[in-house]
């Protein structure tokens, strides 16, 4: 079945060079309620979210995006941009700072979670502001690209960190930065002997894809390996624009990969998930992770269950090819890292015999070997590798 992906609606009093200039679209941002209204019919909820929303969490969006959320079948999209009451409600579980950041923040705009990567916040600016951003503790403050000095001081954080191997751009979304910010930041760690992959984690290709230049894949394949993770959440995101500035990546040899967050009426449905990922692998872009929306202040009526999340899983199993099912993953709050959540296909166990039934209905049991044929191969040549990416949060 080969996709067709529509053109976004402009508006015709739009002149078409405007509309694909990234900047253009930057600068004319929807960010007042007068804003909003030209494009959208406010509900009662919405404008008292506009009353009262901002001091929770920005409010901005692309002319381009709010032309998908305002045209027929954008209804989804819309409750990912616009605010609402229920952001100023109480709900289940509101957290400022879900993934527990602050306390793995070693270095001004660095996060430093896992052993062999770190988070680069290096603006505090995204094109839009999605309602269940779990980073509200520190985006949307308009701070824009780093301050030279914290830059320094994180660069030297990195640099001291022998162990590190991978660094991840984010913020805000580092796409809004300039060519020249981005190929400086690029290039600075490129100098870094021991940092092997860097990322970009961005929503530029889903909210503006006019973003993607050849100017900028040429500065990412510059500095290879640098992998892109997109962050597209629905199919009726994927334009024409957004379709060519995906191949646009992967032609240049710029691999992307799709982060999705499984949102309460948004996109939590098995045949919402499927048409998502098929269509991105069509386009070259392996879906990444399924996560469960974070606890972030506001996001209540956003979240749906982790059982509601499981089902789908379960019933995409066995249907969707391996290459398009991403892993459906929980952040586990106050910093606890990710935990991949999988249907439970065992139903006993004796000894070293397992019991399962598929996902068919097909019932068959797997024999393991005893203990004691258990071999480990020499691994002497990777062991101090190993070791040192292991320990590398706390070697300098």
């Amino acid at each position: 079945m080969k996709f067709v992906f529509p053109k976004s609606p402009k508006p015709d009093h739009i002149a078409q060079s405007d509309w694909n200039n990234w900047t253009w679209q930057l600068r004319h941002a929807l960010k007042t309620q007068a804003d909003f209204e030209k494009h959208f019919e406010l509900s009662e909820e919405e404008v008292a979210a506009f009353h009262g929303g901002k001091e929770l969490f920005n409010i901005r969006t692309t002319p381009y995006y709010a032309s998908l959320a305002s045209a027929r079948g954008g209804g989804s999209l819309r409750q990912i941009l616009m605010p609402h009451r229920q952001e100023l409600e109480g709900g289940t579980q509101q957290m400022l700072d879900p993934l527990g950041e602050k306390k793995n923040n070693p270095a001004p705009r660095v996060i430093h979670r896992y052993s062999d990567r770190v988070l680069f916040l290096i603006t505090d600016i995204c094109s839009v502001y999605c309602r269940f951003c779990t980073r509200k503790h520190f985006t949307g403050q308009e701070q824009a690209f780093i301050k030279n000095e914290e830059y320094e001081q994180a660069l030297a954080y990195i640099r001291n960190h022998t162990g590190l191997r991978e660094v991840i751009l984010s913020g805000g979304d580092p796409l809004t930065v300039s060519d020249a910010q981005l190929d400086k930041v690029l290039g600075d760690l490129r100098q870094i002997e021991h940092i092997e992959i860097i990322r970009i984690g961005t929503r530029m290709p889903v909210v503006c894809p006019m973003r993607v230049t050849d100017d900028l894949v040429k500065i990412l394949r510059k500095h290879k390996p640098v992998y892109l993770m997109s962050h597209f959440n629905h199919p009726n995101e994927l334009t024409e624009e957004a379709a060519i500035a995906l191949e646009k990546f992967v032609d240049n040899g710029v691999p992307v990969m799709n982060q999705m967050v499984l949102l309460n009426g948004i996109n939590n449905h098995p045949a919402l998930v499927q048409a998502l990922n098929r269509r991105l692998l069509y386009l070259r872009v392996k879906p990444y992770y399924m996560f469960q929306c974070d606890p972030s202040i506001g996001t209540d009526h956003l979240r749906t269950s982790i059982e509601d999340s499981l089902e789908i899983q379960k019933e995409l199993w066995g249907h969707l090819s391996g290459l398009a099912m991403p892993h459906l993953s929980v952040d586990i709050p106050q910093g606890g890292g990710k935990t991949y959540l999988v249907p439970n296909f065992q139903v006993g166990q004796e000894g070293t015999t397992r019991h399962f039934v598929g996902w068919d209905g097909v019932r068959a049991e797997y024999v393991s070997p005893s203990a004691e044929k258990i071999r480990k191969p020499d691994a002497s040549m990777y062991e101090e590798e190993w070791l040192m990416l292991k320990n590398s949060k706390n070697r300098t």
